[in-house]
């Protein structure tokens, strides 16, 4: 009796687990299109989109951290986590003006993984065979997905996204544990706010934007990523490390989806056994928490 008790009082926080991260990995998928869209299309310059992204994420944040019933909860200042912030906007920004798409998420997700696996086996956490077999079929395909169009990226483009990546992956980590999610993004996009400005100055004779890529670069820092990351902050209470790596390997296939449903892209077989392959592999990853979790 006790065990069905505690089963039904486990199920809502998997249920929120689950909604949590389902929820940020679409932010972040919706990110990567309106970033796509103004950098490609050169409707702004990447130093000045970084800016405008986290000028408008720190506004949106500090209005719903004002308005909300509570009060923000005491926090250790975290200059770390906002430098790594700013270092994945900017660094990201910048890689794409070089890489195609795929050749950039396949670095970047690489990057991030290895962060973020490499972390957790650092700090003691160990990973079952059936773990690390859906880690390794969701990156498997993952590669499936995005292998066909890597040709050898450019050196400078490449080394770019990497960093990218380990600075989100650092970011990410820095994010487990936090007690005020919404707070703490807050204060980290405030935080980063001067970075993103002292680049902008030193790219000012390269600065140009039209009223399209102010628009995308505002809704990516208000909307995909402000408040995306402090729902991503909240998932991250709840995860391992290695679940945290592992869900984040569907945000390029989100991406790819979104571009068949919003530019027309065309529905390929490729895409849909890429899709069975990371939803699987993400699957049995979460699965084994709450298995480890029973006994």
């Amino acid at each position: 009796m006790s065990e069905a008790v505690s089963e039904a009082r486990g199920a809502p926080s998997l249920l929120q687990t689950v909604a949590l991260t389902a929820a940020a990995m679409v932010a972040f998928a919706a990110n990567s299109l309106l970033c796509r869209l103004a950098l490609q299309h050169q409707g702004i310059d990447p130093a000045s989109f970084g800016s405008i992204r986290l000028v408008s994420g720190a506004l949106t944040l500090a209005l719903v951290v004002r308005f909300r019933a509570r009060p923000p909860s005491p926090a250790r200042v975290d200059w770390l986590a906002a430098a790594m912030l700013f270092a994945y906007v900017a660094f990201f920004s910048f890689a794409y003006l070089s890489l195609p798409a795929g050749t950039g998420a396949l670095i970047l997700f690489g990057a991030v993984q290895l962060t973020m696996l490499g972390a957790g086996l650092g700090s003691g956490e160990r990973f079952g065979p059936v773990a690390w077999l859906g880690f390794v079929l969701a990156a498997g395909g993952l590669v499936y997905l995005v292998l066909p169009g890597v040709a050898a990226p450019p050196l400078l483009g490449a080394v770019l996204m990497a960093v990218a990546g380990v600075a989100w992956g650092v970011y990410s980590l820095r994010g487990r544990g936090v007690a005020d999610p919404l707070a703490a993004t807050a204060r980290n996009f405030l935080r980063a706010v001067p970075m993103a400005l002292a680049l902008s100055l030193i790219f000012v004779a390269r600065a140009h934007a039209d009223a399209t890529g102010i628009a995308l670069a505002v809704a990516s820092g208000a909307v995909t990523s402000g408040l995306g990351y402090v729902i991503w902050y909240a998932a991250l209470a709840r995860l391992s490390a290695m679940q945290a790596a592992t869900v984040q390997l569907s945000v390029p296939l989100l991406a790819a989806i979104g571009g068949v449903l919003l530019l027309s892209e065309a529905i390929t077989p490729r895409l849909a056994a890429a899709s069975v392959a990371i939803l699987g592999g993400i699957a049995i990853v979460l699965s084994q928490k709450s298995h480890n979790a029973r006994r």
